[in-house]
């Protein structure tokens, strides 16, 4: 079946834009035809997990998450991110989540919690190494690999090592919600608007950063939404203020969209940098 059946067989999702449509299927298209093997964390169909085996595997895993503003999105986007890390001998896995409307937070947080439980139990059989897993996504899912990385309390209700997530690497993400995040408006996986907005506040990586810190390597496009570059800067800041190891790497002439598509360009402005990240903070 090709990516876009698999994709036309999905329970329905939010519409997207033009430009979002157009994404989606730039995404399908280059990633049509990579070799995957997949499993399910639970029985919805978006949680499942697509994962790529490295030819000749050095233990390293990357666990990638999707974007779509948090009511759309496939993990069959970020097949085509995949070939550039297994060539260099990184296991990757895309990992999905349940969205809103009909799901809100904190489903998506806990449905990636769950997927990296997974991981860690499961990825030896596909020559990845427990003790060497790095997180990330782009957009809604450089957020979720944000907040995991930035919270320290959540591996232990899942009996996994305080250490779990070794590094991320977060493209294009979102690090805060509210009145002052330059968001358009708010999200609707945040649910209904209350009077302490409290969602807001537990959904911001910004805010919970727990020492100590996994390594943090953050990307955006020098074309991005004005907002999201902001928030990266003010999140390298905060990272670095709460004694946190981070770097932020300007992707030239990327904007949002294209930041992504430079995930699965060996020689483009984020994979050799990902892959020296991972190697320097896997020994």
């Amino acid at each position: 079946m090709t990516l876009a059946g698999r994709i036309a067989a999905c329970p329905p999702q939010e519409p997207l834009s033009e430009a979002g449509r157009q994404y989606a299927a730039e995404c399908l298209r280059r990633g049509e035809g990579v070799a995957f093997e997949e499993a399910a964390y639970g029985d919805d169909p978006y949680q499942g997990v697509s994962i790529f085996r490295a030819a000749n595997p050095d233990g390293r895993v990357l666990v990638f998450w999707h974007g779509g503003g948090w009511t759309s999105g496939y993990r069959e986007w970020m097949h085509f991110n995949a070939p550039a890390f297994t060539t260099a001998g990184v296991t990757f896995v895309a990992p999905g989540y349940r969205l809103a409307p009909g799901h809100v937070f904190p489903t998506a947080r806990e449905d990636c919690i769950r997927a990296l439980a997974w991981v860690y139990r499961n990825i030896d059989a596909y020559g990845g190494n427990p003790a060497k897993i790095f997180v990330g996504g782009h957009s809604a899912g450089g957020h979720l690999a944000a907040l995991l990385a930035a919270r320290r309390g959540w591996p232990s209700r899942v009996d996994l090592p305080a250490d779990v997530v070794k590094g991320a690497l977060p493209v294009s993400g979102t690090y805060w919600f509210g009145a002052d995040s330059g968001l358009s408006m708010r999200p609707r996986f945040l649910g209904p608007e209350g009077p302490d907005n409290r969602n807001e506040d537990e959904a911001s990586p910004i805010r919970h950063l727990e020492p100590p810190l996994p390594p943090m390597l953050l990307f955006h496009g020098s074309e991005d939404f004005p907002h999201l570059a902001r928030q990266a800067v003010a999140f390298e800041a905060a990272v670095r203020g709460a004694r946190g190891d981070v770097a932020r790497i300007v992707m030239p002439e990327r904007n949002h969209f294209s930041a992504h598509y430079a995930c699965g360009e060996p020689d483009g402005p984020m994979v050799p940098a990902a892959l020296d990240f991972m190697a320097s903070h896997s020994r």
